[in-house]
């Protein structure tokens, strides 16, 4: 009886912050869905009329969605390639005994915590402009010609600014799985006569699969949002080569003034990443049953 009264009292002093955290989210979404049948524009206000599922047809034949998807998986992939591979070897460097072991830790985690619109910032003036940029220097003082990152290679360059932010990320969830595994098995490994190589593959990698997994689901998550970087940086071009999905709900709403069109790409960007994050959620699943 106790144990039941108990129960009753946690719900119901659970209770409150369930409900506000329901309204946070079902408020919101609801005022979206509402918005998206209707053609409402904020240069002509008073003129709002209901048109069904139009926006939607319209977002979904515009041309500039189809290229925004497919740069949108470009940026997902293309970021996680990296923080996965490089991870799994700064995990590697930093899980090895050296001096200053814990200053370097923390200097590897630094970039995580930077604000994405600063990292952004830096890496557009500081390192990638191609007159007086980090990298425009280096590339002159060994006569080669300084490259337009943002001009030639737009798509790229975000990658590697977003990549650089969430590869702190992966290190350090790869190095706690790194840390948790058993010294015995690498001592049976030597006296086994594995190298180096041997020891990585078939103890190491097999090791550090479900966190692998983890990293690719939670950071995927994320990545299909990402809009600060892509604003402070090419604002989505030239033309739509760096416009993400994100970029262009914003672009429809904040540019053209379109908020029933924005509206209906926003439902439509909330769809696309929940049918991602139910498929990894199976992914992981399967993982840790294995």
């Amino acid at each position: 009886m106790a144990t039941r009264h108990s129960n009753i009292a946690a719900r119901l002093a659970l209770s409150p912050s369930v409900i506000l955290l329901f309204l946070w989210m079902i408020v919101p979404l609801g005022l979206t869905l509402y918005f998206s049948t209707l053609r409402y524009n904020l240069l002509s206000p008073g003129t709002e009329s209901f048109v069904g599922f139009e926006n939607y047809a319209y977002f979904l034949a515009d041309p500039d969605f189809l290229a925004s998807l497919q740069n949108t998986l470009v940026l997902v992939g293309g970021v996680l390639a990296i923080t996965v591979l490089l991870g799994i070897g700064i995990a590697l460097l930093i899980d090895q005994p050296m001096f200053g072991q814990g200053l370097v830790r923390i200097m590897v985690i630094t970039p995580f915590f930077v604000m994405p619109t600063v990292s952004a910032l830096v890496w557009k003036n500081l390192l990638m402009h191609p007159v007086s940029g980090l990298f425009a220097w280096v590339a002159m003082l060994f006569g080669f010609q300084p490259v337009d990152w943002f001009g030639r290679l737009p798509m790229f360059s975000v990658i590697l600014i977003v990549a650089w932010q969430w590869l702190p990320f992966a290190a350090l969830i790869l190095l706690t799985a790194l840390q948790s595994l058993d010294g015995e098995q690498k001592e049976a490994a030597e006296m086994d006569g594995a190298g180096p190589f041997a020891y990585f593959f078939y103890i190491v990698l097999p090791h550090l699969a479900r966190p692998i997994t983890v990293v690719i689901m939670i950071e995927t998550i994320f990545l299909l949002s990402v809009f600060a970087e892509i604003f402070v940086t090419t604002g989505g071009g030239p033309g739509v080569a760096t416009t993400n999905i994100a970029f262009l709900v914003y672009a429809q709403a904040l540019i053209q003034y379109d908020v029933g069109g924005a509206s209906a790409g926003a439902i439509v960007a909330v769809v696309l990443a929940n049918i991602v994050a139910f498929f990894l959620v199976r992914l992981v699943g399967k993982n840790l049953e294995a």
